[in-house]
């Protein structure tokens, strides 16, 4: 019989021995016909000899006939293998033969659930005992058919049902084994059992008649529920206590690992076992020699220390090994099993504790961790090396004060109550406290304080700490995960949602206020020093916040570099900012991670909470007085306000309304000529975004190009351009208008995209535009990060002819070493720089030294934004190589453009057929420059 028979027999008055059995051989349970015996002592007692048996189950064998030596002779059993979810075997069962008697059996089946039934498969009628007609919910008897049957089986196993018999009766199964839910009318769904086999074939072999049992196994079901989850709490408890599994098998050479195991030593899983002794050093040989004559010579589990050669060092580790299996052909074990548990921590601190003097022996007599003395006139203490470390400071001594400061502020109150108690004559007081690290780490500690005057020494308290994290942890685990930040430990916004709102209703007539806090910066940080470096500023604020906020008021993490506080403690407005620039004062502070100073701002946002008001509106009202904040700089609180709100909905609208701009066609490009100053000749044409939006008007390119680049809609919208561009370059140049080179801007997000080139390149190739006459203006910004794909993205771009120029150059994070790196040959001075020529000579020699750079550097130099002829005259006189602006023409529309560029090139042919003339420095050029 199978383990879900046996579990549901046990409590039945069987003839028969029946036992449930644990891993190692021992009885769980049994039922009175086999307690009578004494058969749960008789295993336990011959458990060597079944040890073999119990391992060739183990291996994957399903039932084992076995002898167990009677009082007067043999019994003779069968031992199975219990599995779980296809998981391998978690328990074996034992039946015992005590009885021949048939009928026995029938009866304890019978009153055990276990129902019999019979099909007949020609005529489709299905007949059972009394107990299967009531398993099914059939009251009157009569024969059943196969259909009629499937209707009273849940809807999501009739499929299995059918599938698992038509197996069996076409000969794919061996026999019929099948477990579903059966509606009884008084009970509902059962989990039943249903298993059978063909008693009755015709001449041709087809079956006639299938009998079988109807078992219910509602209670085997919940028993592997139950198992499942002691399953599931040993694999959470050998996690946390640093467990690790080993095995080896001989026959094939390999070992498998767990991976914590495999990155303490830097092996590989399924490696063979050379590779692992190469990381034992010789003087631990003998402890694996005797080790292995342990197990092969005793058939004793080994347990033993072993010193290791880590990626970080030696490690110390504890080896708990067992041998699985029957022995092969050459004497060796089918298996070697062991449990690893990494105790180098615990062995350097052991090695720690014993260098310490008076005081670490006091604290080793009282079992603890790490102590220390607080002196009552001075209130300054001494520690131990273990409690500076638990705290994660180093030094023999600190005022009492300074530690505090990174204690929570309950577990300070609770620290002091404590402390003014002993002083005061009473016991000695165990306290749990909460304190973070200054690397952000929060640690849970159990303190035994005490209170020692006299004997002629200064009066002092002892304070000992335990660390008890890991075992608050394991309690609050599933709680942290669904309810707190993995990075910071603060509430997270599902749970601060909660708290704030429960908080809002129990003190409604609470002037009380929304703080939203922003990492100003933190971009720059992980760009520049990693995202664990990231990580550190955010745990170090979290940090901060513990120590900032007053207690009674929230605080938690509600995205990637913000934070909420909820400000209950003020009476008015005036109190909220005094507690909101405290907060960003303190939290602003450098942050040294990984030996840099980190440096960054916080702008934050508040909403002074109206009546009825949740935690959305408030936070929705907050981040618009945030966006506000950030526009003014670092270190600014700004409270909200409806024009701020006005505000954030136009950004919100601008961005909804992007999604389908380009489906509704309401992108268009202007163009602007690109002059060679000193030929006086169209040398490109720029060609400009725009968007018209029929109800939000005119948004210009300042408004929406950020947004787009946030969204990710800059992406589809630059592939845009660069098609348009392309083809009115293409249909200007098949119409006879000569304009040189066509020039695009080109956003820095576009850059990131490997395969941007292989676009920009099959843009030239639809419209017919060579590569050599496209020019692609950058950012100073795109081109911070040198990338091995932005490398190649030029690569492609400048080996296909494709020009690169630096607009706006000045304005952004300019560099010489960018400049030298990548393959740029046009740099494009920005219009602020030019609007200042005529009235500031700082201007004209800032412009100028732009000018003599790009030279130096052998690329042309373009000045943006020219409007008058004096500027013209001095970037001349300077060197500059060509000019745009509103000196020449505005952007226009492309006709507006191409009839600009015919007078230019009849104007130009006009000046060419009178001849050359002298220029002076009040000579403007050819008329078509000249406004239009």
């Amino acid at each position: 019989m199978d383990a879900g028979v046996i579990s549901s027999l046990l409590d039945h008055p069987l003839s028969d021995g029946l036992l449930l059995l644990d891993r190692g051989g021992r009885c769980l349970v049994a039922n009175p016909a086999a307690r009578r015996r004494g058969l749960d002592r008789l295993v336990e007692l011959h458990a060597p000899s079944l040890s073999l048996l119990y391992a060739r189950l183990l291996d994957g064998e399903h039932a084992i006939a076995c002898e167990l030596p009677g009082p007067d002779a043999p019994l003779y059993g069968r031992l199975r293998a219990i599995s779980v979810d296809g998981a391998g075997p978690i328990a074996f069962s034992l039946s015992v033969s005590l009885s021949e008697d048939v009928e026995d059996w029938l009866e304890a089946a019978e009153a055990g659930g276990h129902a019999l039934w019979v099909w007949d498969v020609r005529h489709d009628q299905l007949r059972g005992s009394a107990t299967w007609h009531g398993l099914v919910g059939h009251r009157d008897g009569a024969p059943l058919s196969f259909e009629e049957m499937c209707r009273r089986v849940h809807p999501e196993d009739r499929g299995r049902m059918r599938e698992a018999i038509g197996a069996y009766l076409t000969g794919r199964e061996s026999s019929y084994l099948c477990e579903y839910r059966c509606l009884q009318p008084a009970a509902g769904w059962r989990w039943v059992r249903d298993s059978g086999r063909i008693i009755a074939r015709d001449a041709q072999r087809a079956p006639l008649k299938v009998a079988g049992t109807l078992t219910v196994i509602d209670d085997h079901k919940r028993l592997e529920q139950r198992l499942r989850e002691q399953r599931r709490l040993v694999e959470d408890t050998q996690r946390l206590a640093g467990m690790s599994s080993w095995s080896w098998a001989p026959a094939a050479g390999l070992v498998h690992s767990a991976p914590e195991l495999r990155q303490l030593l830097g092996v590989g899983d399924g490696g063979s076992l050379r590779v692992w002794l190469r990381r034992i050093p010789r003087a631990q040989f003998p402890v694996l020699r005797t080790s292995w004559r342990c197990l092969r010579e005793c058939a004793k589990p080994a347990h033993f220390d072993l010193v290791v050669d880590s990626v970080a060092g030696p490690a110390h580790l504890q080896i708990w090994a067992s041998l699985s299996g029957d022995e092969d052909e050459g004497g060796l074990p089918a298996r070697v099993l062991a449990q690893v548990q990494d105790v180098t921590r615990q062995r350097h601190a052991d090695a720690e504790a014993h260098r310490r003097g008076d005081l670490l022996r006091r604290v080793a007599e009282l079992g603890r961790i790490g102590g220390c003395e607080v002196d009552a006139a001075t209130r300054r203490l001494h520690w131990t090396g273990e409690c500076a470390g638990l705290h994660g400071r180093e030094g023999e001594s600190l005022a009492l004060d300074e530690l505090l400061r990174h204690y929570t502020t309950e577990s300070r109150e609770i620290l002091q109550a404590a402390m003014s108690r002993t002083a005061g004559g009473a016991p000695t007081q165990t306290i749990e406290l909460c304190f973070y690290r200054p690397d952000g780490a929060q640690v849970w500690t159990q303190a035994v304080v005490d209170y020692e005057s006299g004997d002629g020494r200064p009066a002092r308290w002892l304070v000992l700490f335990r660390d008890i994290s890991r075992e608050r942890a394991a309690s609050e685990r599933i709680e942290r995960l669904a309810h707190f930040d993995a990075l910071t430990g603060l509430p997270n916004r599902t749970r601060l949602r909660q708290d704030i709102e429960t908080a809002l209703v129990a003190n409604a007539s609470a002037y009380q206020a929304l703080l939203l806090l922003d990492v100003a910066g933190f971009g720059g940080i992980n760009e520049a020093h990693g995202h664990a470096a990231g990580d550190g500023v955010l745990k170090a604020i979290a940090t901060r916040l513990h120590m900032l906020v007053d207690a009674g008021d929230l605080f938690g993490r509600v995205g990637a570099d913000e934070f909420v506080v909820l400000l209950q403690q003020g009476e008015s407005r005036h109190d909220v900012a005094s507690s909101a620039q405290r907060i960003v004062a303190g939290l602003s502070d450098p942050v040294p991670v990984g030996g840099e100073i980190l440096r960054f701002g916080i702008s934050a946002g508040i909403a002074i909470r109206p009546a009825g008001v949740g935690f959305d509106e408030l936070l929705r009202a907050a981040g618009v007085a945030l966006h506000g904040a950030r526009q003014g700089g670092r270190n600014r609180v700004e409270f909200y306000s409806p024009d701020a709100w006005r505000l954030a909905r136009r950004r919100l609208d601008v961005e909804h309304a992007l999604r389908g701009a380009l489906e509704h066609e309401e992108f268009t490009l202007a163009y602007q000529p690109l002059v060679d100053i000193a030929r006086r000749s169209v040398s490109g044409v720029e060609a400009l975004l725009r968007w018209q939006h029929p109800e939000l008007g005119v948004c210009p390119p300042d408004e929406f190009i950020g947004i787009a680049e946030a969204t990710g809609d800059i992406a589809a919208i630059g592939d845009w351009v660069l098609r348009e561009a392309c083809r009115q370059a293409a249909a200007w140049e098949a119409a006879g208008i000569a304009f040189g080179r066509m020039s695009i801007n080109v956003s820095a997000v576009q850059l990131r995209d490997t395969a941007f080139a292989s676009r920009v390149l099959a843009a030239c190739a639809e419209a017919g535009w060579p590569p050599a006459r496209l020019e692609l203006e950058l950012t100073e910004s795109a081109l911070l990060h040198d990338t091995e794909a932005l490398r190649s993205c030029f690569d492609m771009l400048v080996g296909a002819g494709v020009a690169l120029a630096i607009d706006d150059f000045g304005t952004g994070f300019s560099s010489l070493s960018y400049l030298s790196r990548f393959p740029v040959g046009r740099l494009k001075i920005d219009r602020s720089f030019i609007s200042e020529l005529g009235g500031s000579r700082r201007a004209v020699e800032v412009a100028r030294a732009i000018i003599h750079l790009g030279k130096a550097l052998r690329m042309q130099v373009l000045a943006e934004g020219v409007e008058s002829m004096e500027d013209e005259r001095l970037l001349l006189e300077s060197g500059c190589d060509e000019v745009q602006g509103y000196l020449y023409s505005r952007p226009l529309p492309p006709r507006e453009m191409a009839r600009w560029l015919l007078a230019h090139h009849q104007a130009v042919a006009g000046a060419t057929a009178r001849g050359p003339r002298r220029r002076t420095s009040q000579t403007r050029g050819p008329s078509a420059l000249a406004p239009r």
